[in-house]
């Protein structure tokens, strides 16, 4: 796969990486999903790890960096299904996933996103007023 998909999903996009990933793929998804957001204005991105049994420091980091990205670009990122050893793994490598929120499932992870939007339109309609 040369490629992971991005779909979107309302006002955001939802990433399901399902293979390995090695250095190369994860640049390109980084690339991939900053020109996405871009294209189709989105408020979130969500990505979806569950399929994942091994995070090392450049797949944090680029997790990390997407997160960077999307906050410049106004969009929240959520990563879900994060299994427990990935989770020690990204603690004992120091990685602390800054502005990345998580959640258990997709489910929970879309709410938090729309969460997010309705905050926003709501705060775009107070300042018409």
């Amino acid at each position: 796969m040369d490629r992971i998909p991005i779909l979107k999903f309302g006002n955001a996009l939802l990433v399901t990486i399902q293979v390995d990933m090695h250095d190369r793929l994860a640049t390109a998804l980084e690339e991939d999903l900053t020109a996405k957001i871009v294209e189709h204005s989105a408020r979130g991105v969500l990505i979806d790890i569950s399929a994942l049994e091994i995070v090392d420091s450049f797949i944090g980091r680029m997790l990390d960096n997407i997160a960077a990205v999307s906050r410049i670009l106004d969009a929240d990122t959520v990563v879900v299904g994060m299994r427990p050893a990935v989770a020690i793994t990204l603690v004992e490598l120091g990685l602390s996933l800054t502005g990345v929120k998580t959640a258990l499932n997709v489910e929970r992870g879309m709410a938090l996103i729309q969460g997010r939007l309705s905050e926003s339109e709501a705060d775009d309609a107070g300042d018409e007023d």
